[in-house]
């Protein structure tokens, strides 16, 4: 067959000279071909020099077998040198989904493992390229990617699955050299696939139900910090103005938001400083908070004590001050002295802030004429969550202590606390009792009489519970354990 090529205009160009060559070769093998078929034919040895020609062909099929495996330039089969390009999502504040041709994955066989990386790349082209492709040579797949431009570079937040076999040394280094600075990073698990829009709209949705998920939304968007809530009046003069201006303040590892009341809601993050988008989402979780105003969810559970009296657990706020106030009344000064570890008659003065949703979660125990024998506090203390019970003297000794207990455990389990502790006094032998009945690991330290009980919190000694809010779903009426 003539080849065929084509010129710029796009018609063929035909080589007649190539034609000619080729015509005069098929009739040199032609007439080569006939004269060997006249010379076994006819000839007196034809027999024998038809089987030298088959053995000298063999041999020559065999050598060129043995010099091309040994001389070969074909690459060897275990590896075709082929690479899938990487699937890169792309996102800034819009977060969308793009695919990125400079960033060269490979496909990560065997076990790998989930990091959650953040570094600053320079401003200007070819930066990002350089950065996935040194991922690309550790076999790293990026799952996802955020960037947060600022005045002088940019921060690159990526989801990585990397083989189990490179460590978190190996990505640094491979990031540093591709002109990667200040990298962070640390183990990520399943949640973390979710994408940021996603998860910012689960939070602001569990916000929007319970202002007490604020503390809890805040951190989840953030990742390990400490949150504190100040009310105005701990703040003298211009310094509640300094501290946390309208639109709120940004500094490095420490972001100041206004809280809806008139008070600062600072957040700390001293191992990773925050980044503009960062404090635009957590400014904007506060401000829906603040429109909101107070709310928690009104759902009840109705329980039938041992003897016989039925009650209601049900979520406390500001609105029952006064109802409390009235049980500690009827309580006596060693119950409240054990709660409060300190004078008896500023016990009133802590309600505000304790049944405040700002600062955690209260179940109260109502009787059927509406009467307030029992509260449970959660609270959050910064990165740590503390639990406390009141139980008036007349209903003390019938499982109520152990039931808010066990619902107030089953509420830190949900919103991910890895453990909660108990203020007590060595001598409350109901406290231990309850803390203990929870069949959780727990630690102990007592120190002048001052007994502090902490819970190591496992999901799944406490899965059996129903969750406050379901409760009265699935099961309206039940018995209180004993």
């Amino acid at each position: 067959m003539s080849q065929v090529k084509r010129a710029k205009n796009g018609r063929p160009v035909h080589h007649w000279r190539r034609d000619l060559v080729e015509l005069a070769a098929l009739f040199t093998a032609v007439a080569v071909a006939d004269a060997v078929a006249n010379l076994i034919g006819h000839g007196p040895d034809g027999s024998t020099l038809l089987l030298i020609s088959a053995v000298v062909l063999v041999a020559t099929a065999g050598f060129h077998t043995w010099w091309s495996h040994r001389h070969g330039h074909a690459p060897p089969a275990g590896d075709t040198g082929s690479r899938p390009t990487a699937t890169v999502r792309t996102a800034g504040t819009s977060e969308a989904d793009a695919t990125a041709p400079e960033a060269v994955g490979v496909a990560v066989a065997g076990e790998t493992v989930l990091w959650r990386m953040r570094t600053t790349v320079r401003d200007e082209p070819g930066s990002l390229a350089s950065l996935c492709a040194a991922l690309a040579g550790q076999r790293v797949d990026i799952l996802s990617l955020q960037t947060h431009p600022l005045t002088e570079g940019t921060v690159d937040e990526f989801l990585l699955r990397v083989p189990a076999q490179v460590s978190a040394a190996d990505i640094i280094r491979a990031v540093s050299h591709a002109g990667g600075a200040g990298t962070w990073i640390e183990r990520a698990d399943a949640h973390d696939l979710v994408d940021a829009p996603t998860r910012v709209l689960g939070l602001a949705t569990r916000t929007a139900l319970d202002a007490a998920e604020l503390p809890l939304a805040l951190r989840q968007l953030l990742g390990r910090c400490t949150i504190r809530s100040l009310p105005a009046g701990s703040l003298r003069g211009d310094r509640a103005d300094e501290a946390a201006p309208v639109e709120g303040a940004l500094e490095d590892t420490v972001m100041r938001l206004r809280a809806p009341e008139g008070g600062v809601i600072t957040v700390e993050r001293p191992y990773l400083p925050f980044t503009p988008t960062e404090f635009a989402r957590a400014r904007a979780l506060v401000e829906l908070d603040a429109r909101l105003g107070p709310r928690i969810p009104h759902s009840k559970d109705v329980l039938t004590l041992p003897q016989g009296n039925d009650i209601t657990v049900r979520r406390a706020d500001a609105g029952d001050v006064d109802a409390a106030k009235a049980m500690h009344e009827r309580c006596s000064p060693r119950t409240l002295s054990m709660r409060y570890h300190g004078p008896v008659g500023d016990a009133d003065k802590y309600l505000n802030h304790l049944l405040s949703p700002r600062f955690g979660r209260t179940l109260a125990v109502q009787t059927a004429s509406g009467r307030i024998v029992g509260l449970g506090h959660l609270l959050w203390d910064g990165d740590e969550t503390e639990i406390a019970l009141l139980v008036e003297d007349d209903w003390q000794r019938r499982g109520i202590g152990s039931e808010l207990l066990g619902r107030l455990v089953a509420m830190a389990v949900e919103a991910g606390c890895e453990s909660v502790y108990a203020v007590t006094q060595s001598s409350n032998t109901g406290m231990v009792a309850a803390m203990r009945g929870l069949d959780l690991p727990l630690d102990y330290q007592i120190e002048e009489g001052t007994l502090v009980i902490t819970a190591r919190l496992d999901a799944a000694a406490v899965s059996s519970r129903l969750s406050y809010d379901e409760a009265q779903q699935h099961q309206p009426e039940h018995s209180v354990r004993d």
